[in-house]
């Protein structure tokens, strides 16, 4: 049974890869698969907790529970763990979805297209290049990714061109998240357990973001030819529902909606997604206290009702079935056999970062991050030699929040802000395998390389 689920991930994994080829919607693929290795999961939990590779299962002995309570513990204990998380992040999903919604529908990103006047393609990407980088660690990589998407739909109509500028989004977006604090699930992750120090992971992993970033942007680059050609406006676009008063307005308050969720979690303490759902919240009240006076139509077009209808629903069920997927497998000790693997026969945390920055782009970064947290203790201030590097803000840690970041941008599949650009603009995962991947590599290596470099001197 242990084996089988790895084996239904595997196969899984490469429905979803060749969707082109089967026609299966990968969201439909990504439940089943999730959905079923949790059910081979518990019906084999005696035979796979037994065999001890899972962290869990001493913590479960620890607490004197019995052969007879494990389906209670994978049921109850593990699987709602796990939904917790996942929820967490499809709710803030939905969330920063509307909002970035709800904006476009009041015409309020119209703003900022009219001030992109190039009409020179390679101006164009290095600005929403740099633009994204910045956004990202101030936001997050997965609202800047629906943002700068949304933003590139009114300036490009090729789409070959616009898969391109979305994978230089999602490679930018990353890049800018690893090194801000709350730039990145991972980052965050590492700051609330005190591994990292925000002036510490700014100071230390800017550079090889940025260098990153840059490296990619500039291979993009070589990929595009011609001018900017912007698409043809449908009738509903061209005409102007809300004065310009109006644009301007919901831009800002839709901005700062977003803006204010690390502040709200900086303040409370509270995940994120709740304060992206208080900014929803917010909005929502505003926008129906304005369109009480308004036309019919208005009112079908621009509540956040309406709005809601457009979601891509099947992006959201994508990420709860890879998410689901790959906590079983965590629940299960496959992770944990990876990282105590890595452990025993690499012991160079360059290396060891590396691997995990190149596996997260198959698997997801955060329980990745979340296993290394587990497996590597805070070392004392004091420590000397190689568990130097395991002190607070020590050189594994924040090689591991640069790796964790950017890593899952080798494939279009390895980050959130890449299965939401996948999603949004339907790119093909093997599109982005023969384009990109090796753009995302030489952007990851070259920053990684700047890192080593940094630590030397």
């Amino acid at each position: 049974m242990f084996l089988l689920m790895l084996i239904i991930f595997v196969l899984g994994y490469g429905f979803i890869v060749f969707e082109h080829i089967n026609h299966i919607n990968k969201a439909g693929m990504a439940l089943f698969m999730g959905s079923l290795i949790w059910a081979v999961y518990a019906i084999g939990g005696e035979g796979i907790l037994g065999l001890g590779y899972s962290s869990a299962w001493q913590s479960f002995k620890d607490l004197g529970h019995g052969v007879e309570d494990i389906h209670q513990f994978i049921g109850h204990h593990q699987l709602y763990h796990h939904l917790s998380e996942i929820s967490s992040i499809l709710f803030f999903l939905i969330g920063a979805m509307t909002i970035v919604e709800l904006v476009d529908k009041y015409q309020g990103f119209r703003i900022v297209t009219s001030k992109i006047k190039s009409t020179n393609i390679i101006r164009l990407l290095w600005v929403l290049s740099t633009l994204t980088f910045f956004m990202s660690a101030v936001l997050d990589n997965l609202t800047t990714t629906i943002v700068i998407i949304t933003v590139l739909r009114k300036l490009l109509t090729d789409k070959s061109n616009r898969w391109i500028f979305a994978s230089m989004v999602v490679v930018s977006a990353n890049a800018g998240g690893a090194w801000s604090p709350i730039g990145d699930v991972t980052t965050i992750m590492l700051w609330i357990g005190n591994q990292i120090t925000a002036g510490s992971i700014i100071s230390s992993v800017f550079l090889p973001s940025l260098v990153n970033m840059i490296v990619s942007t500039f291979l993009f680059s070589l990929m595009l030819k011609g001018q900017v050609v912007r698409p043809i406006l449908h009738d509903d676009e061209t005409r102007e529902f809300t004065t310009y008063r109006e644009r301007v307005f919901m831009l800002v308050v839709g901005v700062f909606a977003l803006i204010s969720v690390p502040v709200f979690k900086t303040v409370t303490h509270l995940p994120p997604f709740l304060g992206m759902l208080l900014g929803l919240a917010v909005l929502w009240i505003m926008t129906d206290r304005y369109l009480k006076n308004r036309s019919v139509e208005d009112k079908r077009k621009l509540t956040v009702n309406a709005v809601l209808e457009e979601i891509d629903m099947p992006t959201v069920l994508f990420f709860l079935g890879i998410l689901s997927a790959v906590a079983a497998l965590q629940s299960a000790g496959h992770l944990d056999i990876m990282a105590t693997y890595l452990d025993k026969h690499v012991k160079n945390i360059y290396i060891i970062n590396l691997l995990i920055g190149t596996i997260s782009s198959v698997v997801d970064n955060v329980p990745l991050v979340a296993a290394s947290m587990g497996m590597y203790s805070i070392a004392g201030a004091k420590a000397t030699g190689y568990m130097a590097n395991f002190v607070q803000d020590g050189n594994f840690w924040s090689f591991l929040a640069y790796c964790a970041g950017t890593g899952g941008s080798i494939l279009i599949i390895g980050s959130a802000a890449g299965v939401a650009a996948m999603g949004l603009e339907k790119i093909d995962f093997m599109w982005y395998l023969k384009k990109v991947s090796l753009i995302g590599v030489a952007g990851y290596l070259a920053g990684a390389l700047v890192f080593f470099v940094q630590t030397m001197f």
